[in-house]
């Protein structure tokens, strides 16, 4: 499927927070297949965006497995995550806020491990950014140059900065953005999950408030726009987050549709109460220790193993249903054959 689209409406109890969702991922107007993937789970307030690289499609290999193992890791490890002393983060970061970058993590070491399972693997990686809420709090998190914004106020602020060669060499002061734009090279990224055994995460908190709208897109958006046409089309559509997506991925496929494209889109629509969760300025995790790399890859060895047997279930299960379905058939003969009988002898 070349597109995929999510949309969806929240509310937390504790605060009383209505959330409105959209995300959406198009494989654009050039390439043959889609290396991003997106996640939105609004039972877990979790929303991530992916952009894989490799080849033979060991991209999209790559941004699934980033969406697959944090979902996972929320879903069903997130106490066992939260009490492992050994997962340390040197930072008190809000508790999901920390589950969210250990999770990154753990999915850093598991695209790892599978690029060196095959020889088509080999060098894969993906870029991330992801947001969970934890009441009126929300955590970001990012490897890459995939981005987040936020739209409050009628302005547009960037929330994450990329982790390119163009984005060093602007912020070392010696080139102009204009003149960053000419040089060659300029879409390499200096950060990737899969590519080393270890990453450097950034992490934000922030407070959020109603009427803030949270975008998070993959390079295929803002490296083809302007954030200044970014914000256009989202103060356009700001009531409608659906539209919002929607009409960023038609806008970078105007600009040419180079590249796969995904967008998330988070409206924050009611917020009843404050809660005392504290932000967080913007940090970089540094990378964890052996004895936490142990551990990583004591789950991910756990999460492997899951998968094995599900796909062991899910064969037998046919072959089951087959010898379900030959039982049935023969007794709906020997029924149809005693009733023949009876009628026989009638």
């Amino acid at each position: 499927m070349n597109t995929i689209l999510f949309q969806s409406t929240n509310f937390e109890e504790s605060l009383n927070l209505k959330i409105t969702s959209a995300g959406k991922t198009d494989i654009g107007l050039v390439r043959n297949t889609n290396e991003d993937s997106i996640w939105i789970d609004e039972e877990l307030d979790l929303y991530i965006v992916c952009d894989g690289m490799g080849g033979h499609q060991a991209g999209e290999v790559a941004s699934k497995e980033a969406c697959d193992v944090i979902h996972y890791c929320f879903s069903n490890l997130a106490s066992e995550i939260a009490n492992d002393s050994v997962l340390t983060i040197p930072a008190d970061f809000p508790a999901r806020g920390d589950l969210l970058v250990k999770s990154i993590r753990i999915a850093n070491r598991s695209i790892y491990i599978k690029s060196r399972s095959r020889s088509d693997y080999s060098g894969m990686g993906t870029t991330i950014v992801a947001a969970v809420l934890q009441d009126d709090i929300i955590n970001i998190a990012h490897v890459g140059d995939s981005r987040a914004y936020l739209f409050s106020e009628n302005n547009l602020f960037p929330l994450t900065m990329d982790h390119s060669w163009v984005a060093e060499l602007e912020q070392s002061g010696q080139y102009t953005r204009q003149e960053v734009a000419q040089l060659a090279n300029k879409n390499v990224i200096t950060r990737a999950l899969g590519i080393h055994e270890t990453v450097e995460i950034d992490f934000r908190a922030r407070r959020v408030k109603p009427g803030d709208i949270y975008i998070m897109c993959s390079d295929g958006l803002c490296g083809y726009a302007s954030d200044e046409e970014i914000y256009t089309v989202v103060r356009e559509c700001k009531n409608d987050v659906g539209k919002i997506t929607e009409n960023l991925i038609q806008m970078a496929n105007d600009h040419g549709g180079a590249d796969n494209v995904t967008v998330a889109a988070i409206s924050i629509d009611r917020v009843d109460g404050t809660s005392d969760i504290k932000e967080f300025d913007p940090v970089t995790v540094s990378v964890e220790n052996d004895d936490a790399i142990l551990r990583e890859n004591q789950i991910v060895e756990s999460i492997i193993e899951l998968r094995q047997n599900t796909q062991v279930i899910e064969q037998e299960v046919p072959k089951q249903s087959k010898k379900g379905l030959i039982a049935v058939i023969f007794i709906i003969v020997v029924i149809i054959g005693y009733i023949l009988y009876r009628l026989y002898l009638s």
